[in-house]
């Protein structure tokens, strides 16, 4: 079969591997969408083990069923989570699921999903893989799992209706956000970005208002909030200049969620007493997803409370990965990136 091997962000070589081969309890698994995360583009992250397969959003169709395997059968259409919780850990039973040691370890396919066919292990059958319902197409269903992880993290941050959410950094995950607030009710929702193009889709996406990056985001928040300050401020753009302005965004009583995953060696001076004494103000973090999260999800795109399809922007063969990688780690006239690996 065909895969597309990663080296680094420009370096992403169509190659030939065998298709793998299911045991007792697993299934293979023929990709038909896949589609590239920003975080296959952290060169700092991913390079570590290249040249590898990547790709975690994917959804296609059974090919082969192993022995053992219950409610799935040859043709069913599926979506499935890449990594797993095992139930049963000290994390797992204090609701911290996506810390289990199970998840952090890797239940990976085999390979990625930027290839013709992937091998899900047994332990993601049973725990992370969903029947399709005939409303979501597999470009759609790929996004069960990133919509899972700003799930997760809205739940963490304690959005209610109401809430005046900040959502600084207005890519695909921002965008996310601000679909999601707005669907839970929140009352007033604000993004900012530096891109002109990407505050045009917040606001196209159902933002009250979007604002550059670069103005002074706590004053003009307040500014539309009666003087108040954030309830929530979600920081999808991990820089130290983006985690100043959400502390001096967030308002009495507020949360900061850090949702983005900084670059390596990237540190945040806080002053307790600006950001903390007297101010109430929680700053909370959130990582990947567990299955409920991603079943909700695929419930939310399935009854169409959080529309996806309008934010692909790209549809490219598995001879296109590198120039998918590109258009994503730039950043510039893209948003959702598919891989059809079958073309």
């Amino acid at each position: 079969m065909r895969v597309a091997m990663y080296y680094n962000n420009r370096d992403i070589r169509l190659a030939e591997m065998d298709v793998p081969r299911v045991g007792a309890g697993e299934m293979l698994v023929q990709i038909f969408a896949s589609s590239i995360c920003g975080s296959d583009t952290m060169e700092w992250y991913r390079m570590k083990g290249a040249p590898l397969v990547l790709g975690h959003e994917i959804a296609g169709r059974v090919a082969e069923v192993g022995p053992g395997v219950s409610g799935f059968n040859k043709g069913d259409r599926v979506v499935a989570t890449h990594h797993v919780p095992c139930f049963s850990c000290h994390y797992c039973d204090s609701g911290h699921e996506t810390v289990c040691d199970t998840l952090l370890g890797g239940t990976h396919f085999d390979p990625g999903g930027f290839c013709e066919f992937v091998r899900l292990p047994s332990i993601n059958v049973e725990r992370g893989t969903w029947l399709l319902p005939d409303e979501v197409t597999y470009e759609s269903a790929t996004f069960v799992e990133p919509l899972a992880c700003v799930l997760r993290g809205q739940r963490v941050a304690g959005i209610r209706p109401g809430a005046g959410v900040l959502v600084l950094g207005s890519g695909i995950a921002g965008l996310l956000h601000v679909k999601l607030a707005l669907a839970k009710g929140a009352g007033m929702v604000v993004a900012t970005d530096l891109s002109n193009d990407r505050l045009a889709l917040a606001r196209q996406f159902g933002a009250h208002h979007a604002l550059p990056a670069d103005a002074d985001v706590a004053m003009e928040f307040r500014k539309l909030n009666n003087g108040r300050g954030a309830d929530v401020v979600i920081v999808c753009a991990a820089a130290e200049a983006v985690c100043r302005q959400a502390f001096q965004a967030v308002g009495r009583g507020g949360v900061v969620l850090l949702f983005a995953p900084a670059p390596a060696g990237t540190v945040v001076p806080l002053s307790v007493n600006d950001v903390f004494w007297r101010r109430d103000v929680t700053v909370t973090t959130s990582y990947a997803a567990s299955p409920l999260d991603c079943a909700e999800a695929l419930e939310l795109i399935r009854a169409e409370r959080v529309r996806v399809d309008d934010m692909i922007t790209h549809r490219l063969g598995l001879a296109e990965t590198e120039k998918g990688f590109q258009l994503v780690a730039e950043g510039g006239g893209s948003l959702k990136v598919i891989i059809k690996p079958q073309e």
